[in-house]
């Protein structure tokens, strides 16, 4: 059975003076959150934009993606911290997402830094976020693993 999830945005004006606010239906976990055009290109001063919530998705998602590969190869994770930083820059004359970087560190007892490295990249492959992105947005990932 398919999974479906909402959110919903409220916008008030035009695109560079207007602001509006998103709230995640599915769940309720957060309201209004605010975002403006503003948070997108300038400082977020307090407001999210869909590029964090993007990079909060992509990093989420290959979070899970990797403890379920480490699991099937017998060494599931002890511990794993992933940053995605989402690029959003003007190409020509459109904004564009340009690119995702996965920096990942985990603890994973009997698994070589070259195993890990090659398990992240097979979850940055795996990933439905990343699969929904590949072709319109660079993907790296930078693997650590804790010893």
């Amino acid at each position: 059975m398919a999974a479906v999830r909402t959110a919903t945005v409220t916008w008030n004006g035009d695109l560079a003076s207007g602001s509006g606010s998103v709230t995640a239906g599915t769940t309720g976990l957060f309201q209004d959150l605010p975002v403006s055009w503003a948070s997108r290109t300038e400082g977020p001063e307090g407001r999210t934009s869909p590029e964090e919530l993007l990079a909060a998705a992509h990093a989420s998602c290959f979070a899970m993606a990797l403890s379920a590969g480490l699991a099937r190869a017998g060494t599931p994770p002890e511990h794993l911290h992933i940053e995605a930083e989402v690029t959003f820059d003007k190409v020509g004359e459109a904004w564009t997402v340009t690119s995702s970087r996965l920096i990942v560190v985990g603890h994973v007892d009997g698994m070589s830094p070259e195993e890990f490295d090659a398990a992240a990249e097979d979850a940055s492959v795996g990933c439905p976020i990343s699969r929904a992105l590949k072709g319109n947005v660079e993907i790296s990932v930078e693997a650590t693993l804790e010893q």
